[in-house]
């Protein structure tokens, strides 16, 4: 036997050198080795895309800078005209453009609509004081924690169709991914880190005590919100938001599926492929609601406030914040009422679609392509929807009263959780039936899904029951 050692090496390594091989050349010539051996090459890398670059750039600048800043200054104004006429008061309606320091004899009011400029330097020139017993790090770092999550989630959310311009075409939304509600979720959730850290920097019980109920309201609706949406994703069996308001722009809003492809519910055409759509329409109502109802508590907006509530914890988690500091907390509330809105519109309203087949009849080519200026007509339509719906929160924020705590979570954990994860089953039974057939869903599936619905509400009732004899 030859003695053990250690092996010799037939080529030195480093006279080896590495080089990418193009996908092509494998795809056609599937021999080709791995690695190459020789003088070492230069890597070369793909041209950049520079208008790829500008353009994100732009829809960056652009969509963040003049629309959603400007939205969320004027949901401000919005919300004192609506509750002082809600309360039978005037609001805002002084504050406009001062002509009168250049001579002329009256000021322009504008119906108060330079209000939120006048807020906005009025927190920028405020005093902005740090109280000494605070955990001042921390205490500083809360608010950026709060808005900036609710800013990044509006980059996956499609705001138009796709525009071409000088023989590009852009997609009119920052990043096109594949996995837009999860990325929302995902991004979202961060949020409830700076109010857990502003309420613990302040050093405060009341401060502290919003940030705890912040915490637990907040990731209790998550589960909620998470679950309410499953039912949508089985549906339309993708993830991509872009692909699903086009679908909803062919095929009908997933609430108001009252046209697809083959026309509208007045053609005979419309129920030879629709019919299937309406059964889906009690799981997704339900979806919607709780889906709703989730976003806000999620964004902690009326009758969901109680980290904040003033009758109980003063200000909450913000209580001892000025000047631009506590405007962050404001900005980062109502950006995320704009984040909510611009969801729920994408997911049960079809998004940046006109309906009812004006799409089509409007805005295509006859090729099936859309015209150059139809991407700007969306996003006057995706802006006119998302107002309406932040106009829907400030309305049941002056209409509803607050709920108590032990209600709040009650409806979370006891009511939602469960109504929830019974649609999950209801939708997909339903998805199921054209596949397991009729006679089978009627007499394995709704007898099951009964079942599983009685044993959900018995399981509930006794932890009721048991709970409130601990408390008694």
């Amino acid at each position: 036997m030859p003695a053990s050692g250690p092996a010799k090496l037939l080529v030195d390594p480093r006279q080896l050198s590495y080089e990418r091989i193009p996908r092509d050349s494998l795809q056609n010539n599937r021999n080709l080795p791995l690695l190459r051996t020789g003088h070492q090459q230069p890597t070369t890398f793909p041209p950049v895309d520079t208008v790829f670059i500008i353009v994100s750039a732009l829809k960056i600048f652009g969509f963040t800078f003049l629309v959603i800043l400007p939205l969320v200054a004027y949901s401000t104004y919005a919300e004192r005209r609506v509750c002082a006429i809600i309360q039978d008061r005037v609001g805002p309606n002084r504050v406009g453009l001062p002509t009168t320091l250049l001579g002329f004899k009256k000021d322009l009011k504008f119906f108060g609509l330079v209000q939120p400029l006048a807020d906005g330097l009025k927190g920028l020139f405020k005093e902005d004081f740090t109280p000494a017993h605070v955990r001042k790090a921390f205490y500083w770092m809360a608010p950026a924690f709060t808005a900036a999550p609710a800013f990044i989630t509006l980059c996956v959310i499609p705001f138009g169709s796709a525009v071409t311009l000088f023989g590009h075409e852009i997609q009119m939304v920052i990043a096109d991914i594949g996995v837009g509600p999860l990325f929302i979720f995902a991004i979202a959730s961060l949020s409830v880190y700076g109010i857990t850290l502003a309420g613990w920097a302040s050093n405060s019980k009341y401060p502290f005590l919003g940030g705890v109920r912040s915490c637990a309201q907040m990731i209790s609706y998550e589960i909620s919100l998470g679950l309410s949406l499953i039912p949508i994703l089985l549906f339309f069996g993708k993830l991509n938001l872009t692909d699903i308001v086009t679908h909803q722009a062919t095929n009908g809003w997933l609430l108001l599926p009252l046209w697809n492809e083959n026309g509208t519910v007045i053609h005979e055409g419309y129920w030879q492929s629709s019919g299937y759509q309406w059964l889906l329409l009690l799981p997704m109502g339900i979806s919607f609601f709780v889906f709703t109802t989730s976003i806000f508590a999620e964004t902690n907006r009326m009758p969901f406030d109680l980290p904040e509530c003033e009758t109980e914890l003063v200000g909450g988690y913000h209580t001892e914040y000025s000047s631009m500091k506590f405007a962050l907390f404001f900005m980062g509330e109502y950006a995320a009422m704009i984040v909510g809105s611009t969801l729920i519109v994408t997911i049960f309203f079809g998004g940046w679609s006109l309906g009812f087949g004006l799409d089509a009849a409007l805005l295509q080519t006859g090729g099936g392509d859309w015209k150059w200026y139809a991407g700007f007509i969306h996003m006057g339509a995706f802006l006119a929807k998302t107002i309406a719906f932040i106009l829907f929160f400030i309305w049941v924020r002056w209409t509803v009263p607050r709920f108590r705590y032990d209600q709040l979570m009650k409806l979370g954990w006891v009511v939602f959780f469960e109504l929830a994860l019974f649609n999950i089953f209801l939708a997909a039974l339903i998805i199921a039936a054209p596949h397991i057939g009729f006679l089978n869903t009627l007499l394995f599936g709704f007898p099951s899904l009964t079942v599983i619905a009685a044993l959900m509400f018995f399981i509930t009732k006794a932890n009721e029951d048991k709970r409130r004899v601990k408390i008694t």
